[in-house]
């Protein structure tokens, strides 16, 4: 099913949330390659380009086959988001997100990420700055509130859409929450009751049938998926095929998750060198094999990996011989 954010339109409407050290250039490439509608970057601090440190760059590179792609920007000052949304505008950034979500203590102690749900004036000055400055379709991903004594996602969505932002994507979790306990899809619901603009779900879709349950339960237009997509990029496809066919496509088989962590390896390597692909390979190894017989000693065996020659190995000797 499409999804038209703005002037653009996603041809799924399953978008791959925005995961700090997760959703770089190889991982958005492999999930847009599965049928992910739109991908968005790790999060970027907006004073981090204002003050233009050197590791903000690797985070705003897209590849072109990856698009349409959404940029994630976080910080609080409604006058430096406004300034760099417009100076990032011209890159090849299709949306520009907001990021009000994010639950890390660093961050919320700064006042940003999903400690601005506690401040809804401060929020419409960000949002209306950040839509005053640029063309391209703003959105904003946020969170339930802040806490259960502060539960604000229709509030907080009523200001994006009044401030002309062009869609909201909401977590059913608060803040206090981080990742446990359940998602309430409810409080989505009640989002996309209370807003004209696309309203995007998230939290706890892990299956196709999580998909489907949560469209027909919250009305919501599209779907997010973070954890689920983690050493899971068949997610996507898996999900549009039920969602149009109704076919439940089994769990990829051994060798394709050995092909899958092969490429994947092999990507990131051509991005970020061998040495730093290996090292971060250890955590996607860990993701992709969960479940599999063996798995701890797998993970073990890929921590003693540095080189793409000595991953190819432990693949053919250990995934392949149970394949």
């Amino acid at each position: 099913m499409k999804l038209k954010i703005g002037n653009v339109t996603l041809e799924h409407n399953l978008i791959l949330a925005p995961m700090a050290g997760v959703t770089d250039l190889p991982y958005r490439l492999l999930c847009r390659e599965q049928g992910c509608g739109m991908a968005v970057t790790e999060m970027v601090s907006a004073k981090a380009i204002l003050y233009r440190n050197k590791n903000t760059q690797a985070l705003l590179q897209i590849g072109k086959e990856e698009r349409p792609v959404a940029v994630q920007l976080f910080g609080s000052d409604p006058d430096i988001l406004g300034e760099i949304a417009a100076q990032i505008e011209d890159g090849p950034y299709d949306v520009i997100d907001f990021n009000m979500g994010c639950p890390v203590p660093k961050i919320v102690n700064n006042g940003e990420g999903s400690a601005l749900m506690k401040d809804p004036k401060k929020v419409e000055q960000i949002l209306t700055s950040m839509v005053k400055h640029v063309k391209k379709p703003v959105t904003v991903k946020f969170r339930k509130g802040f806490n259960e004594e502060q539960v604000n996602a229709v509030e907080i969505a009523e200001i994006a859409e009044y401030c002309g932002v062009s869609a909201v994507a909401v977590h059913g979790r608060t803040r206090e929450q981080y990742y446990s306990g359940k998602a309430d899809w409810d409080v989505i619901r009640q989002v996309k009751e209370a807003v004209g603009i696309p309203v995007i779900g998230n939290g706890d879709v892990f299956t196709p049938q999580d998909a489907k349950r949560m469209l027909e339960e919250t009305g919501c237009d599209g779907i997010m998926i973070g954890r689920g997509a983690k050493g899971n990029p068949w997610i996507f496809s898996r999900i549009s095929r039920y969602l149009d066919t109704g076919e439940l496509v089994p769990e990829p088989k051994l060798n394709e998750i050995k092909e899958m962590i092969l490429r994947h390896g092999i990507l990131l390597a051509e991005y970020k060198g061998e040495k730093t692909a290996m090292r971060e390979m250890r955590k996607h190894m860990a993701w992709y094999t969960a479940g599999l017989p063996h798995s701890a000693s797998l993970r073990n065996a890929i921590n003693q990996v540095s080189t793409v020659e000595e991953m190819i190995q432990l693949l053919e000797e250990r995934i392949l011989e149970r394949a």
